[in-house]
């Protein structure tokens, strides 16, 4: 049976191709955005201590994937979905001061945050959904009392998140 030499060619790309894929995501750098299974977002002190904490990160693996900095927050992303930021005073007051947040994916977010901002309520805790805490993120976050120094927040797959 002939295959043509191209056919062998594209086959061996795209075995390489996977090939690479696998050994990135068994390092823990995966470069596509899937799967994505939200963020575990911690709060630095300063924008030095950003840069501290992510360069002990990557000592220890965990590697920046990219930076995502805005007005109010600057954000290392690491590979394995881990965020260290640096918020302003005025987004750190905003989020009622919570220093670490659990970040959800969500199609919805502002009816996520409500719903689980009414199940804490309905638990006995507060659950106060925030939706302007940077403006022009499509981020909800939900302040509660359930987490001690933490919040929720609800957001759209990094595919459907603005550039930064």
């Amino acid at each position: 049976m002939y295959v043509p030499k191209w056919l062998i060619g594209v086959v061996a790309v795209i075995f390489i191709g996977f090939a690479v894929w696998t050994s990135l995501l068994l390092t823990g750098r995966n470069p596509l955005p899937f799967p994505d299974f939200g963020s575990r977002i911690y709060s630095a002190s300063s924008p030095e201590a950003k840069e501290v904490v992510v360069e002990i990160l990557r000592r220890h693996g965990i590697y920046e994937r990219f930076q995502v900095n805005t007005d109010g927050v600057l954000r290392s992303i690491m590979m394995d979905g881990t965020i260290i930021n640096h918020p302003t005073p005025e987004v750190f007051e905003r989020v009622g001061s919570a220093a670490a947040c659990i970040g959800l994916v969500s199609n919805d977010p502002e009816t996520s945050a409500a719903e689980a901002a009414a199940l804490l309520r309905d638990a006995g805790f507060s659950g106060e959904v925030l939706l302007d805490a940077e403006p022009g993120l499509p981020i909800a976050f939900v302040l509660t009392d359930a987490l001690n120094g933490s919040c929720l927040n609800f957001r759209p797959h990094i595919t459907r998140m603005p550039s930064p």
